[in-house]
C-alpha cells in the first residue's frame, strides 16, 4: 500500500494528523507510522491506537500486515 493512501485514510479520522511512514522491509505491506494530533490529547495510549487502527481497518486486514505506532499530541512531540 502506498504511504500517501495511508496518510489519506489516518487523515480522514485526524484531520490535523502529522503523518510520517516508514516502510520497514520495502515491500509496503509493513510500516511505522508516526502520528502527530492534536485529537490525542486527553487520551490513552490504547485509546490513540485505536483511532489509528479502526481509520485503517479495511487495510489492516489486507494490504497492511504490520504497523507499529508512535502517536504523540503536538506537545508531547515538540
Amino acid at each position: 500500500m502506498k504511504p500517501e493512501d495511508i496518510t489519506a485514510k489516518i487523515r480522514e479520522s485526524l484531520p490535523d494528523a502529522i503523518v510520517e511512514l516508514q516502510d520497514l522491509t520495502g515491500t509496503q505491506d509493513h510500516w511505522q507510522a508516526t502520528i502527530v494530533s492534536g485529537a490525542f490529547a486527553g487520551k490513552s495510549l490504547i485509546q490513540r491506537h485505536r483511532i489509528v487502527m479502526n481509520a485503517l481497518a479495511e487495510e489492516l486486514k489486507g494490504p497492511i500486515h504490520a504497523l507499529t505506532l508512535d502517536v504523540k499530541t503536538p506537545e508531547e512531540a515538540a
